[in-house]
């Protein structure tokens, strides 16, 4: 179930309001210029199935999603359990970081949190099957798939280049993480 826990940056035990209700979630992030929203698709491809068929089977929405935003490309990303390389990529992702082109994701299965933190305050968007994200360019966040991560979800891209990451060197990341993990561990 998507759901979306909001903290102050200096209180990461305490949050300010916790919700699993798409519209109050797409209210409170819109506050931030993040966009989020429900796609409800008439075919759901299967957890195994080729990138080409999922991007297939969500052409229409990626069609108009790419054309509202300027995006010349879409792919999959698939993750099914910490495989060889989880464990480095996970702590790319976990380090606090921000984009120059809008990060736009949408799950297809499973789920991953998108953390944003903003004007003082931290967002902790678990997004799971049929949520689109979109972080805007330059909105500091990370992303955190799990220590075994599962899932597929659609990455839509302005910038030829693909994912390009710009760390910002705060540790904010870490003060967030579970109490099990040591969040980000990449020098920036």
């Amino acid at each position: 179930m998507s759901s979306l826990a909001l903290y102050r940056d200096d209180a990461p035990g305490v949050p300010v309001e916790r919700t699993s209700d798409p519209a109050r979630i797409a209210q409170v992030l819109g506050t931030v210029g993040v966009r989020f929203e429900r796609w409800d698709s008439p075919v759901t491809p299967a957890r195994d199935a080729a990138a080409e068929d999922v991007l297939a089977a969500y052409r229409p929405y990626l069609d108009q999603l790419m054309g509202e935003t300027g995006a010349w490309s879409a792919d999959v990303i698939s993750m099914h359990g910490a495989g060889e390389g989880w464990e480095a990529t996970r702590r790319k992702f976990l380090c606090e970081h921000i984009h120059d082109e809008d990060e736009i994701r949408f799950f297809v299965h499973g789920q991953g949190d998108f953390v944003l933190h903003v004007n003082g305050q931290v967002f902790n968007v678990r997004c799971t099957a049929g949520d689109l994200i979109s972080v805007p360019a330059g909105v500091p966040h990370w992303f955190d798939g799990g220590a075994v991560p599962d899932f597929v979800a659609l990455r839509v891209f302005t910038n030829r280049d693909g994912w390009i990451a710009h760390y910002t060197g705060d540790d904010i990341a870490t003060r967030f993480a579970a109490p099990d993990d040591e969040g980000c561990k990449i020098a920036v």
